[in-house]
């Protein structure tokens, strides 16, 4: 885990940061392993308060390995290079399956998670953003739900995170146009808590007022606001399946194609 996200705790703040800055924190396989495996330590961390989730380097995350892309490509939609295709709709962890428990897992934990977000948080790195309780940006962050220009669909949790955030027609013309969007395009959205010169020092500052505050209200606060989502289960089921049948689709293919070949994509009719 600690080749992708190192994990430091003081004071019962954790600091947790993807470390795969070469890469600019993109998701491949061993990320997804990472995070899931560090949302599992964290849950029975004993005297954790509060939580910031940040990325080294440039980004906070770019979203999926350009590895996984071409597996879809040349293994027949199968995104795991040199694995199994999976059955994205076997839920693994409670209500979630695996790559959706790399988000919902920070959702799930029982104090409050602060996302500091710089460079991009694209496609799957957006989504793993929307996994926290907060989201503070610098402000030059950019954004998107960029899963449409791979010919796919959110599929991490997003979802029912976004059914509570945003307006409904900006999250359909964020989804079906993939567009980038601006911090300050984000605060306006609901998209951003704040935005801050520094925020990574300020997820720390807010983070340890909260480890001041009362654990038993806080965490208290923290399931009572969850249940205020919309029933995550239907949502989290919905995107496995529509995922499932778009990897590995002719069009979705032909979008990994044109992409990786820097061509227009030369789709034919649903």
């Amino acid at each position: 885990m600690e080749d992708r996200v190192s994990i430091s705790i003081t004071e019962g703040v954790a600091n947790v940061r993807l470390v795969r800055a070469d890469k600019m924190n993109a998701l491949d396989q061993a990320m997804f392993e990472a995070l899931v495996a560090a949302t599992d330590r964290l849950a029975s961390e004993k005297g954790l308060r509060a939580v910031v989730l940040s990325g080294e380097g440039r980004a906070f995350c770019a979203g999926l390995d350009m590895g996984r892309f071409a597996a879809m490509k040349d293994k027949d939609g199968n995104g795991i290079p040199g694995g199994e295709k999976r059955d994205l709709t076997v839920r693994t962890h409670g209500l979630a399956n695996f790559a959706q428990q790399a988000v919902w897992g920070w959702r799930q934990l029982p104090v409050p998670v602060i996302a500091v977000v710089h460079g991009v948080a694209f496609g799957g790195g957006f989504q793993l953003a929307l996994g926290a309780d907060m989201r503070f940006l610098a402000p030059d962050t950019r954004m998107s739900i960029m899963e449409i220009k791979w010919g796919l669909v959110p599929d991490m949790a997003g979802t029912p995170i976004l059914a509570t955030l945003v307006r409904d027609d900006i999250l359909r013309e964020l989804t079906f146009t993939g567009r980038i969007f601006s911090a300050q395009e984000a605060l306006s959205y609901g998209l951003a808590t704040r935005i801050f010169d520094d925020p990574h020092a300020a997820g720390l500052e807010v983070a340890r007022e909260i480890a001041n505050k009362s654990p038993d209200a806080i965490r208290a606060a923290k399931r009572m606001l969850n249940k205020l989502s919309v029933d995550p289960g239907p949502a989290l089921l919905a995107e496995s399946i529509e995922q499932q049948r778009l990897i590995g689709s002719p069009n979705q293919t032909e979008a990994v194609r044109a992409n990786l070949e820097k061509r227009a994509p030369r789709f034919v009719d649903a």
